[in-house]
């Protein structure tokens, strides 16, 4: 009876050990080599769910043992959805970590300053962040300018340019809201300038989309922005290029006397009494900085020297002298 009784114990203490033994094997990693897995974690995925795929995907070894660490450290609502980049030599315990911090991986955008907002939606598609058509569609929604804070008509104007590292599978909302939220933090800095000249939101934005179309050299921002001043100022059309390319569907690149001449282009600010009905593109820090705290020239004219600089003048007589010595010399 005393043996029995011996061996029924040794029974009970060896389970447990068997046990936890099984558990830390269970949990250590798959391999030894840094293979990278890219794995996705779907929306409302389950923990059970998730073992069974992280064992498919030869990240773990027992889904199982996965399940049950997730539970012990009560992680089944604490799952992010998103593209992981995981390997096969980290534990367990590592790659939850991971899927609990939702450190999930990103991709590269670039986004240049002055693109439209449908330059902008072929870039992001390209990187697979959005669908240019839903990009375009939530852009263009009437309704969109007011959910995201800004002024309208829609959101041309606020999708600040920067090069950006974005999830996958984010919303096309999420992948606009990051943008705009990024033009409202400028917009914050400066609010205080452009209410001291009485200028809106709206206003600032349109007037530096056009700066950032008229000139990417960066001094030349604050000059620039001062001639469309002085010419508000004494109620002289903005008569800019750029805004009235915007206006033309499937532009070709020739711009003719007959499109500077067209009043049904609600962009021709050559037909226009002031500004266009909203921004032609979308301006980077420097050309909204520039449009709050122009240049202090009197400069109403300027014309383009051919190497990415212009030449400012006062008055109509030395502009036709500019243009006769650096375009039609040419």
């Amino acid at each position: 009876m005393k043996k029995l009784l011996l061996v029924l114990l040794g029974i009970a203490l060896a389970v447990p050990a068997a046990g936890a033994l099984w558990w830390r094997n269970a949990l250590q990693p798959v391999g030894e080599s840094e293979t990278d897995v890219v794995f996705t974690v779907a929306p409302g995925t389950s923990l059970r769910r998730l073992g069974r795929d992280l064992e498919t995907a030869g990240l773990v070894r027992n889904a199982h043992a996965f399940e049950w660490l997730g539970r012990s450290r009560e992680a089944a609502s604490q799952l992010r959805a998103g593209e992981y980049l995981l390997r096969n030599h980290w534990g367990a315990d590592e790659i939850l970590d991971q899927i609990v911090a939702g450190h999930v991986r990103t991709y590269e955008v670039s986004l240049p300053e002055g693109l439209t907002a449908a330059e902008m939606a072929v870039r992001i598609e390209a990187a697979g962040l959005a669908e240019a058509e839903a990009f375009l569609a939530v852009v263009h929604d009437p309704a969109a300018p007011a959910r995201f804070g800004v002024e309208g008509p829609g959101l041309e104007g606020y999708l600040f340019p920067e090069t950006y590292q974005l999830a996958r599978g984010l919303s096309v909302e999420r992948v606009v809201g990051t943008l705009v939220d990024h033009y409202l933090k400028v917009w914050r800095e400066i609010e205080p300038a452009a209410k001291a000249r009485g200028l809106s939101m709206r206003d600032v934005t349109i007037l530096a989309s056009i700066v950032e179309r008229e000139t990417g050299a960066v001094g030349e921002r604050p000059l620039i922005a001062s001639v469309f001043h002085n010419r508000r100022a004494i109620g002289m059309r903005l008569e800019t290029d750029p805004t009235v390319i915007y206006g033309i569907p499937n532009f070709d690149g020739n711009l003719t006397r007959a499109h500077l001449e067209d009043a049904t282009n609600t962009y021709n600010t050559y037909q226009i009494p002031d500004l266009p009905p909203g921004p032609i593109a979308n301006p980077g820090a420097a050309a909204l900085r520039a449009v709050v705290d122009p240049a202090d020239e009197k400069y109403l004219y300027f014309v383009s020297r051919n190497d990415g600089t212009h030449i400012f003048s006062r008055s109509y007589r030395e502009h036709v002298n500019a243009v006769n010595r650096y375009q039609r010399s040419r």
